[in-house]
């Protein structure tokens, strides 16, 4: 999974980046230090896999990943090239989920590009650029088409009338996340990776003091669009992540916080995205497995290698807590935990998973 982190110049993107990934990106108070995108992979928090580290005294503990990617500062006209804006729209184009850092805080020292602070219009400076940048590519892609129509391919007919359903919303000012799309027009967008239609969590960025007036905004705007939101203070998650290790979980008792920055976004980027994760164990190996809530044991065998999927067999599988409680596999059977699933079982959350195969 790629998330792409934007936002206006000084809004604590940087920060906050820096404070999830622990990558040492460049934050500095003035517009634009950050030109080409930085990369952080990070670990997916998921305390299941100690236990079953413990548990079977593994060689190797293996969580599942997330990488994201800072994205410069985007200001007013990016859709028409201002600050570079062409070349970092398109670094949004290749994430699969967007986190949009919204600055929800007052501080005379830091300088905001529209003298002041007003997170909704921020929120529509940003999604603005990136409707007239979707714009721009679907009003060439039907001027395009506008021929071929005539052809009869039924699959470009379909393509254009969705199109135009998208440009008259886009017009508008709208993103097209919000526009309401059957899943066969869902999919037959899916090869133009539109800026709007990617999922977005809004990060309300807050000072130490806690939610305030303008997180609160924030969050009921994206409950308007159906996005994701969390409230926090990236210069907190700044100074927990300076700290050594052993001593993060004290400052957070201090500060009564109770998940970390990277803890609450990982969260609502699985809710947002519809993910889960199933878990396979061993002497050699824990791990963790990312897929898509719905996903039969099949394409879930296939995460691991196409050879699983190709010649699926069975899946031997025990829920994470009925496993804990049972101390080991082999008592989990002993007591008629663990199931043995055939190819059109749908995948839970937790799963401990034996994948059976033959190619």
């Amino acid at each position: 999974m790629k998330i792409g982190v934007v936002g206006l110049p000084n809004v604590g993107k940087s920060t906050l980046f820096n404070a999830i990934t622990e990558a040492g990106a460049e934050s500095a108070n003035y517009p634009f230090c950050t030109i080409e995108p930085n990369v952080g992979v990070v670990d997916v928090p998921d305390e299941r896999l100690d236990v079953l580290g413990k548990m079977y005294n593994t060689q190797k503990i293996t969580p599942a990943s997330i990488e994201f990617v800072d994205i410069a500062g985007l200001v007013a006209g990016a859709s028409h090239g201002e600050g570079l804006g062409n070349k970092f729209l398109s670094h949004i184009r290749e994430v699969d989920a967007i986190v949009h850092v919204v600055r929800c805080f007052e501080n005379e020292k830091i300088i905001h590009v529209s003298g002041s602070v007003d997170p909704l219009r921020d929120i529509e400076v940003i999604n603005l650029e990136l409707a007239l940048s979707d714009l721009e590519q679907v009003t060439k892609k039907l001027e395009r088409d506008a021929k071929l129509v005539k052809t009869g391919d039924k699959t470009l007919i379909q393509t254009v009338e969705v199109l135009q359903k998208v440009k008259q919303h886009l017009e508008q000012g709208k993103c097209v996340r919000t526009l309401p799309l059957t899943e066969k027009e869902k999919e037959l967008l899916t090869g133009f990776s539109l800026l709007t239609a990617k999922p977005v969590i809004y990060v309300a960025n807050i000072d130490e003091n806690g939610e305030n007036a303008l997180s609160q905004r924030v969050l009921d705007f994206a409950k308007s669009e159906g996005s994701g939101c969390i409230a926090l203070c990236a210069k907190i998650e700044e100074e927990l992540i300076s700290l050594p290790k052993e001593e993060r979980q004290i400052f957070k008792e201090e500060l009564g916080i109770k998940q970390s920055g990277l803890e609450k976004l990982v969260s609502a980027s699985y809710d947002l995205l519809g993910l889960m994760s199933f878990l396979t164990a061993g002497e050699k190996e824990v791990r963790a497995w990312t897929i898509k809530k719905g996903t039969k044991a099949p394409q879930a065998a296939g995460k691991i290698h196409t050879d699983f999927e190709r010649g699926f067999i069975r899946a031997e599988i025990v829920s994470y807590d009925d496993l804990v409680e049972a101390g080991s596999f082999l008592k989990a059977k002993e007591k008629g935990k663990v199931r043995v699933e055939g190819k059109e079982y749908i995948m839970q959350d937790g799963d401990v998973v034996l994948f059976r195969f033959n190619v």
